[in-house]
């Protein structure tokens, strides 16, 4: 008489199985199901903007997987609120156009915008912007640029694994948001790169960037106005222009930054350690609660600035600004 109870809680237990296997399958994205082609020439950016919209209708918890292979992919917005948990998995590379005027005025290359409960895990971001930099030193007349990977009012979200290559002006941005966690990410451009910020944050708040490399031609993090509690920790930064706040004071009514903590981290070979700079111009922004703690400087200019006389280029206030455009 047990044998049959035995095989009917067997059988029982083998179909809740298949069904939270068949649950499990069904929530994974794959991006190469709706079309993108892993091999570095064909536009993938439908294919991509389908699955995350799959993944974002999810009533249960869903990946974006971007297997390994190259994929092509142009100015891309993957929009929120979602209907649950996102994982984005990228094990292949990801390129932008080699031309870059394919993206005009748009400002970004991947925006994550109004996303919350999130990961983007691994993967590598090249924006391939050594024809952008030609333009920018030769002084023509070029677009502003793009971001390479951004997020716009997100919450909760945590970035791992990331390597972002090339970025025309700046590998990877948080504006408006709150909860970010950011570690073990490479951010990487030449050191004579123009402009090409590593991290940047403002009007966000409760972010850690930790365990991180940054090497490339400008800030390796820079900090604007709105930035509360922002801890950097095991940062290695050079080349580049170190850890920066401001330029601040660019408005007459402007958010402050204040509870920021960069420590335990190493520069190598760069222009600044921490820096804070503002404009000489009235401003209700303000900068409070700083901490520099256990830095090493190697072989770096300007190891601590604070400059209230910030003047670019020795112009009055009202010429190029890099905060400007965000």
């Amino acid at each position: 008489m047990t044998k049959p109870a035995i095989t009917f809680a067997l059988l029982f237990t083998l179909v809740i199985t298949f069904i939270n296997v068949s649950r499990s399958a069904s929530n994974v994205f794959n991006v190469v199901s709706f079309g993108a082609k892993p091999d570095g020439v064909t536009d993938s950016t439908a294919g991509f903007l389908k699955a995350w919209q799959g993944a974002c209708g999810s009533e249960a918890s869903a990946t974006v997987v971007v297997p390994k292979g190259t994929f092509l992919l142009k100015a891309i917005t993957f929009g929120g609120p979602c209907k649950s948990k996102i994982t984005f998995q990228v094990s292949g590379t990801v390129v932008a156009p080699a031309d870059y005027r394919v993206f005009g005025n748009s400002g970004y290359w991947i925006l994550f915008n109004k996303v919350s409960k999130m990961s983007l895990v691994g993967g590598t971001f090249d924006a391939r912007a050594n024809g952008f930099w030609s333009c920018r030193k030769s002084g023509q007349n070029c677009p502003p640029g793009v971001r390479s990977i951004s997020f716009n009012s997100a919450k909760d979200v945590i970035i791992s694994g990331v390597k972002s290559m090339n970025s025309q002006v700046t590998h990877m941005t948080l504006n408006g948001c709150t909860n970010v966690v950011v570690r073990n990410v490479r951010l990487v451009a030449p050191g004579n790169s123009p402009n090409t910020d590593g991290f940047h944050v403002q009007f966000s708040a409760g972010v850690t960037f930790t365990g991180s490399t940054v090497q490339t031609g400008d800030d390796c993090v820079a900090i604007g106005p709105g930035t509360r509690n922002f801890l950097i920790t095991k940062l290695a930064c050079g080349p580049g222009h170190g850890v920066s706040i401001g330029s601040l004071a660019k408005d007459l009514k402007e958010d402050g930054v204040e509870n920021v903590t960069v420590s335990s981290s190493v520069f190598t070979g760069t222009q600044n350690g921490v820096r804070i700079k503002s404009w000489a111009r009235p401003s209700s922004g303000f900068v409070r609660n700083v901490f520099f703690q256990n830095l090493i400087m190697k072989n770096v200019q300007n190891p601590i600035i604070i400059d209230q006389n910030y003047c670019p280029s020795h112009q009055a206030f009202g010429g190029e600004d890099k905060w400007s455009d965000v």
